[in-house]
């Protein structure tokens, strides 16, 4: 437990780890236990399956493009509604409820996360004309000011984070949680980032987990076709995260009971773990 006495760890909470009551309750447990042990714990939460169930109970359709959510107007209302209010809020009590102290926040709280608004630009095959995508109200990280957060973590209150950010002229973007959780365990140099998803972690080519990964053996499992599909993206990302300070990314299912307590104080760990390099004579999970 001493190897992350007073150390940062930045858990992305996902939205189908979300799953139910139960789960909630395991995972607010764990954080408040981890907040005990001495570990400074950030939390950043998702929330797309609950934006979408509102959006459809409001009778307000959803354009994807490039497997993103188009924001107008109407949905970064119940965007910031879902993300910022409830899901936050419900987080944040689940926490206190298991004797932890909770503060919600957003990105605009502080002007903790500046956004750009988010193009994609590609080329039509038929025309070579590049064309960039337009998603709305929807951003990437483009400056981090960690030092709310900085604030909340060096008392007994544990930050629950809801990924929107404020853009150039002030409105509000819709972040990925990933790419919010990544700018922010960057800025706070955290010790590990976690990234509780609705996958075991990343698969070998037998379908079999695998433990621990350098970033040299992540970019080849790329390359020899191992990693694949929208894992794809996530492992860059990860690695990008490394390569500005990280120490570790770990992509962990959070669905399986206490799966943050097990990555952080067990040797065997419960996800996949992403590291510059490997230490020697350190088990899995060590650092």
């Amino acid at each position: 437990m001493q190897r992350y006495d007073r150390k940062t760890v930045v858990v992305k909470y996902g939205g189908h780890a979300m799953g139910d009551a139960a789960r909630a309750r395991d995972f607010a447990r764990d954080i408040v236990l981890i907040k005990q042990a001495g570990v400074n714990p950030i939390v950043v939460h998702g929330g797309g399956p609950q934006i979408g169930a509102l959006l459809e109970r409001l009778n307000i359709r959803s354009e994807f493009k490039d497997g993103l959510r188009v924001t107008d107007r109407a949905t970064i209302d119940v965007v910031e509604m879902v993300l910022a209010g409830s899901i936050n809020k419900e987080i944040v009590t689940a926490i206190n409820g298991q004797g932890g102290k909770a503060v919600g926040i957003s990105g605009k709280d502080a002007h903790l996360m500046r956004a750009r608004r988010l193009e994609r630009r590609w080329r039509d095959p038929s025309s070579n004309i590049e064309e960039i995508t337009d998603f709305g109200f929807v951003g990437e990280p483009a400056a981090v000011d960690p030092h709310i957060v900085d604030v909340i973590i060096q008392s007994d209150l544990i930050p629950v984070i809801a990924p929107i950010g404020i853009g150039p002229d002030g409105e509000t973007l819709n972040i990925n949680a990933d790419s919010f959780a990544a700018a922010l365990a960057t800025a706070m140099k955290a010790k590990r980032l976690l990234l509780l998803t609705d996958v075991e972690g990343v698969l070998d080519k037998n379908g079999q987990l695998i433990k621990s990964l350098t970033t040299a053996e992540a970019q080849a499992l790329i390359e020899d076709g191992t990693i694949t599909g929208g894992m794809i993206p996530k492992i860059e990302s990860c690695m990008d995260v490394i390569a500005e300070g990280v120490e570790g990314v770990v992509i962990i299912n959070g669905k399986v009971p206490h799966a943050v307590l097990l990555e952080l104080f067990t040797e065997h760990g419960a996800g996949t773990l992403i590291e510059r390099r490997r230490h020697k004579n350190a088990a899995r999970g060590s650092a």
